[in-house]
């Protein structure tokens, strides 16, 4: 299992007490991927969560309805890092393709077990939503530096 150490030093259950994670633990669902394994794929359902806790993973994008055989990386995740917090959010397709890049262990919550727990206990659930938001605006300013950075170098 897990430890209350190891996942209080990670942004997701930031502000959370021992009591809390402690609650929040049976919600928690371990799966393991194997390397090269396809974790999530683009287009389909996502509304899962996931936190990597064990190994890396690649975040792979379609470049082109067309042939949807080209895909372009646009990150690599490892140990500490969430990835789903979107679909899990607004209950949308995925964007984009994750795949193992080795052998990798992640923890997972669901929208149903989210809600429960916000019906056990709203503080908890309220950190760990803040916590999502704060991660996605993480995500959001490095995009916004890219993008804003290749424009910059596009009008040169």
């Amino acid at each position: 299992m897990i430890g209350y150490k190891f996942l209080k030093s990670h942004a997701l259950f930031g502000g959370l007490t021992e009591e809390e994670i402690k609650m929040i633990r049976p919600f928690l669902k371990a799966e393991q991927y194997k390397k090269g394994e396809t974790i999530v794929e683009e287009g389909t359902r996502g509304g899962k969560l996931f936190f990597i806790y064990e190994g890396s993973v690649e975040i792979v994008k379609k470049m082109s309805n067309s042939d949807p055989a080209r895909l372009r990386q646009i990150a690599t995740l490892g140990i500490g890092n969430t990835f789903g917090e979107m679909e899990l959010i607004d209950v949308q397709p995925c964007i984009a393709t994750v795949r193992a890049l080795e052998d990798t262990s992640v923890l997972t919550l669901n929208n149903l077990d989210l809600y429960k727990i916000s019906k056990k206990n709203l503080k908890t659930y309220t950190i760990i939503i803040l916590n999502l938001a704060r991660e996605i605006s993480r995500r959001l300013r490095r995009m916004d530096c890219l993008i804003s950075g290749s424009l910059f170098y596009d009008q040169q």
